[in-house]
């Protein structure tokens, strides 16, 4: 049997190298190659594996020409230099290492706190060019002051776990750190007003997605209290620098320590050259051991995939075999679309929840199903969720996941119901695949529709009363976006209704505004999918 051959075309630890030599794959080791994207494409049809960091760009162009190609493994978490639904399309597998980097992350953010507040490099610069300030750098004790952690993920219980250890107190807002978790790893949940007036130091430890972006605005660092310093080990976009500049400069914040900038690499930044700012290149993976651990790991990875067709920390496909992909796969899109449904109203913690299975959908691989429900329900607010880790974020968070699996009890051949409870309400979508192989939203809240999803839509709970379609959809008329369905539903007449509207392109703000002051309309949301 030819053996799998894998090209490893950024820098990665020679260990790597070895275990695909130790276990039968044949390897290429170019770690110059990422960035000489001609070359790269010339040899790319002689490979099934390609094991990269970040200077690889794996571009729909290059995967083009991988005609052989089976599975590219990132030696990291981000994967934002692969097309992913270019490699989804061919059918490659993409691999990363999302918990290698955990703890050398965690322990820059704290380096930074500590370099922050005794002033550390300003110090340092100060008497290395002969001055002898002792006077100039008066720092601050972190003992006993209160450290406000926003993103109380793996990363951020790291953090906890190590300023606890430092004696200081510790709040964390994270939407899905439920109470139990919270009191486990020691932390007091906090909503994130009430983490702004309290914290002495704020760390940020979120992705960057639309709900996070600039989470700390102008309006955020007014509500702060007066000497607060800020540290952001995470995503460049978290914090509005301009913002934050002129926070210093009025003396409100007293200090601030990034690794992460909204444009990278940052050749150039505002917050460059400020007295009070400390700033890293993006360090916080840089460590030998950080390093040595995802190289390591995605080896491992790969050569299990290509020997064995074992998939683990895929980012594009859930752990099933061959055998069962194509039963699964409609109900598995259908799962992920209905916790995206889910997650995309959810607006605080959720506590607990329950995928029901009925009819011939209970007989599959449902733990595939359920991760695939996992992965859309958090990845509105956390980003970098995908099927395979998402069952371990949830768990992280204290999330309570439920499997029920029944006999057919409903009229449809197969039905998937996914029920919500938040620390405000309980919500329950349900859908369904028709022999087209199409998945559709046949329940919302009780109320029985038939829809499709759609690649945008508007979201509508209303009260059923006479003159609401028309002033609706001289709404949509006016905006001038055009309906491509509409569905509406309700409990009885007069009573609760629900209207779901998909239509071409993005849906503006203000037009979500306008339908939000209709009378009869109680909610009004946009959803992608």
């Amino acid at each position: 049997m030819t053996k799998p051959k894998v090209l490893i075309s950024d820098a990665l630890s020679p260990a790597a190298v070895q275990i695909f030599k130790d276990r039968g794959v044949e390897v290429d080791f170019q770690p110059n190659l990422g960035k000489d994207k001609e070359k790269l494409a010339e040899i790319i049809g002689n490979y099934d594996g390609l094991a990269i960091r970040s200077a690889t760009k794996a571009t729909a162009k290059l995967i083009e020409k991988a005609t052989r190609l089976k599975v590219i493994g990132r030696a990291g978490i981000g994967v934002d230099n692969v097309e992913i639904p270019a490699a989804t399309a061919k059918g490659i597998i993409v691999m990363n290492t999302p918990f290698g980097n955990s703890i050398t992350t965690a322990e820059h953010a704290i380096t930074l706190m500590l370099a922050l507040a005794r002033e550390i490099p300003q110090a340092d610069a100060s008497t290395q060019a002969g001055k002898w300030e002792k006077n100039r750098f008066m720092g601050v004790e972190i003992t006993a002051k209160t450290l406000g952690v926003i993103g109380c993920g793996n990363i951020g219980t790291i953090v906890a776990d190590r300023a606890l250890g430092l004696r200081m107190k510790v709040i964390a807002f994270d939407p899905f750190l439920s109470p139990e978790r919270a009191k486990d790893i020691g932390v007091e949940k906090v909503e994130l007003d009430d983490l702004l007036k309290r914290a002495d130091f704020i760390t940020l430890h979120t992705p960057l997605t639309e709900k996070t972006r600039n989470v700390i605005d102008a309006a955020a660092i007014a509500k702060m209290k007066k000497g607060v310093r800020i540290i952001n080990c995470a995503r460049g976009g978290l914090v509005d620098e301009q913002a934050l500049v002129d926070a210093l400069n009025s003396k409100h914040v007293a200090g601030a320590a990034f690794d992460v900038f909204v444009e990278e690499p940052a050749t150039s930044n505002v917050l460059f050259g400020h007295p009070n700012v400390i700033c890293t290149p993006h360090l916080g993976a840089s460590t030998t051991e950080a390093q040595e651990n995802v190289a390591l790991q995605v080896a491992e990875q790969m050569s299990d995939y290509l020997l064995s067709g074992a998939i683990s920390n895929a980012v594009n496909f859930p752990s099933i075999t061959a055998e069962e992909a194509p039963k699964l796969r409609p109900f598995i899109e259908l799962a992920e679309k209905l916790g995206s449904f889910a997650g995309q109203l959810t607006e605080s913690g959720i506590l607990k929840t329950e995928i029901t299975y009925e009819g011939h959908v209970a007989e599959m691989k449902i733990k595939a199903i359920t991760s695939a429900v996992l992965s859309g329900l958090l990845r509105p607010m956390l980003g970098e969720v995908n099927v395979v880790s998402a069952p371990v974020v949830a768990k992280e968070r204290g999330m309570v996941v439920d499997e029920v699996v029944r006999a057919a009890q409903s009229d449809y051949e197969s039905l998937i119901t996914v029920t919500v409870t938040t620390e405000r309400q309980e919500r329950s979508v349900s859908g369904t695949v028709y022999a087209d192989g199409k998945p559709r939203l046949v329940d919302i809240k009780g109320i029985r529709v038939d829809a499709e999803f759609g690649k945008s839509m508007i979201y509508v709970t209303n009260e059923d009363k006479p003159g609401f379609i028309g002033a609706f959809a001289s709404l949509l008329g006016d905006a001038k976006i055009n309906i491509a369905t509409f569905h509406l539903g309700r409990v009885k007449q007069g009573g609760d209704a629900i209207a779901l509207v998909e239509v071409d392109g993005a849906v503006p703000a203000e037009l979500l505004a306008k339908v939000q002051t209709l009378p009869q309309v109680k909610q009004a949301k946009a959803l992608t999918f």
